[in-house]
This record gives structure tokens, C-alpha cells and sequence, in this order.
């Protein structure tokens, strides 16, 4: 029967313990050098047919007591060893031990064979160029399992379009972890690339529904839409769900997405800014005059009512011309004391 990427699950082992073969190995091997010194003096003696027959027994012994050290297998905490017997789905180690599996099992891990072989090619170039670094030999600390560990995916800085059509930089850091590895290895070729493709086009497309900001008069109908700066903690949940979907098939689980960098692209970004500090001067002055008029009315009001002075409308407006003047103006009045009739 043909296995396809769908009928794959995961079968958990719970293989026996590594120290007791190991152990048992380790006795084989002194009795077959006890049986080989054994043969020696037999052949001494004039023994050759026995001591022959001795030599023979121990030699094969070595040899067959390599085959168990081959199945002997360390698994760290939080790591996973996927296995597959003779290009078959053998099964998945997530306990943290030593273990003994069948010998002629296999590692099953496709990024393991992609870094092993940029880092020989690291070293090849290295080596011509006759600048070997420590970074060149990494190669040796390569492991074949899969790490279950908790791995944050550090997405570069992209530059997308907004619904509004206005070029953004912005950035993201994913924060994930395998959680099925037998589906991580078998699913897809690489299942880190995959990730970090598949944020990438999470990234831009949510980025396009969304404006950078809103520039509305009306501050109501401006609070209720969302907006990539206003509502980064929304979006970049929706980003997580979106993710989520699209990495499930490789066994992959999203904890969490972070927007970490949000910005208008340089060619536009000063003209943006410029239009955001005529808004908020804008926005400023409006309050400012309601203000003001607020305070002009009220004290008009409090001269008529105390009957401090009758103005006429004349003076009333020159009055209200002159306090709009300095509760609106920039800079600091410069009073003028007038000590003749206000007529």
C-alpha cells in the first residue's frame, strides 16, 4: 500500500531501555575476548580444530554485537526522533532518554540533510578562500531530532500596501512550536521555510485590508475603524489565527504574533508626517477657539449680570475681538492700559 502525506499520523514509541542493551553488549563483547584468548591457547595446545572453531565464534561475535550499539538513541527533553525502516514510517520518540530501537531504523529529518549540506559547502568555500572560521564548522553540532521547543520566527521587515493604497515598512515576530513532528517532517520539505513563507504572505495580505491610519474629522466614526496603528494588538491577533490555518497541516502551533515594527515607507514618509501635524494643529485650534469663545461668552455674561459695566454692541464686539485675540493667539498679549474715558 502507498503511503501519501495524509494517512501518515503519528505513532508515539516507548522503546526499551538503551542501558540495558548497552550493558548486555558490553558483557557479549568480554566473553567473545575471553572466548578469542580462550581459542589462542587451544590453538597452543594443538588444538586447531577447537581453537579454530573458538577464534571463528568470537570474531562473528564482534562483528554482530556492533549491530545493537547502531540502535542506541539519545532523546533531550522537548525534542522528538522520527524513524523510518527501510523508506517506512517507523515511528516517533517524544521522551527525553536512552533508548534502544531496531538497528536498521533511521533518523528521518530533511532539515538535518539541507544544513549538513550548506555547511559543508560553508566549509568547501572556506577553505578555498583560506578563511576557516568556528561559524564554517557548525556542521558538527547539527542534530538530527526535532525540537519542541518553544522558537520565535523573526520575520524581516516587508513593504506592503495598505486598503488606502499608501506603502508601509512593517514587521513581525512569530512565536512557535512543533507540536506534531511526525506531520513537520513528513507534510513539508522544510518545515521552518515553510513557516517563514507562509508568515510572509500572512504578513502582507492582513496589512492589506487595513489602513496605516485614518485622518477624519469625525472622531467617533475615526475610534470604531480599525487601523494598523491603532489596533495593532487585533490585527496582529487576527495574523495568529490566519497563520494558524495555514501551518496546521505541517504540525505546527502558533502561539503568538507580535507587529514589532510599523512605519510609512521613506518615500512617503514625510509628506505623512506633515499631514499628521496639520491635522493635530488643526484639531488644536478647534479646541482652542471653542474654548475661547466659551470664555468670552462667560464673561460677558458674568459683566451684565454683576452690572460691572453696560457695553453697547459696538463695545461688546470690540471687547470679544480683543479676548479672542489673546486666548487664541500664539504668543503672549502685550496688555495696554487705557487711564482715559473707554469712550
Amino acid at each position: 500500500m502507498t503511503q501519501n502525506r495524509t494517512e501518515i499520523t503519528e505513532k508515539e514509541l516507548h522503546p526499551q531501555s538503551g542501558f540495558l542493551v548497552l550493558g548486555l553488549t558490553i558483557l557479549g563483547y568480554l566473553v567473545s575476548i575471553a572466548v578469542f584468548i580462550w581459542s589462542i591457547f587451544q590453538i597452543l595446545e594443538e588444538r586447531f580444530a577447537l581453537g579454530g572453531i573458538l577464534m571463528a565464534v568470537s570474531i562473528l561475535a564482534w562483528c554482530a554485537l556492533i549491530l545493537p550499539l547502531a540502535g542506541l538513541k539519545v532523546v533531550s527533553p522537548n525534542e522528538a526522533r522520527v524513524f523510518t525502516l527501510f523508506g517506512v514510517y517507523y515511528g516517533t520518540i517524544r521522551e527525553a532518554g536512552f533508548f534502544f530501537v531496531n538497528p536498521f531504523c533511521t533518523t528521518f529529518s530533511p532539515i538535518y540533510q539541507e544544513e549538513k549540506q550548506r555547511a559543508a559547502q560553508e566549509v568547501t568555500a572556506a577553505l578555498k578562500k583560506g578563511s576557516l572560521t568556528t561559524s564554517a564548522l557548525q556542521s558538527n553540532s547539527l542534530k538530527k531530532t526535532i525540537s519542541l521547543k518553544t522558537q520565535t520566527l523573526n520575520n524581516e521587515r516587508q513593504k506592503v500596501n495598505d486598503v488606502l493604497g499608501n506603502p508601509i515598512v512593517i514587521g513581525a515576530v512569530v512565536i512557535w512550536h512543533v507540536q506534531d513532528a511526525t506531520r513537520a517532517v513528513f507534510a513539508v520539505e522544510n518545515y521552518k521555510e515553510y513557516l517563514s513563507t507562509q508568515t510572509d504572505s500572512t504578513i502582507r495580505n492582513i496589512a492589506r485590508l487595513y489602513p496605516y491610519d485614518v485622518f477624519d474629522d469625525n472622531e467617533e466614526e475615526t475610534s470604531k475603524e480599525k487601523t494598523l496603528r491603532g489596533s495593532a494588538m487585533e490585527i496582529a491577533a487576527q495574523m495568529q489565527t490566519e497563520l494558524q490555518k495555514r501551518v496546521a497541516d505541517a504540525g505546527l502551533v502558533i502561539e503568538e504574533v507580535r507587529i514589532t515594527h510599523l512605519a510609512y515607507a521613506e518615500e512617503i514618509a514625510a509628506a505623512m508626517l506633515q499631514r499628521q501635524q496639520a491635522v493635530a494643529i488643526i484639531a488644536a485650534r478647534q479646541k482652542i477657539v471653542d474654548g475661547a469663545v466659551g470664555m468670552v461668552k462667560m464673561a460677558i455674561d458674568k459683566l451684565g449680570e454683576d452690572a460691572v459695566v453696560v457695553l453697547d454692541e459696538e463695545r461688546k464686539a470690540a471687547m470679544v475681538s480683543n479676548l479672542l485675540v489673546v486666548l487664541c493667539g500664539n504668543r503672549d498679549a502685550q496688555p495696554i492700559v487705557n487711564s482715559g474715558s473707554i469712550y
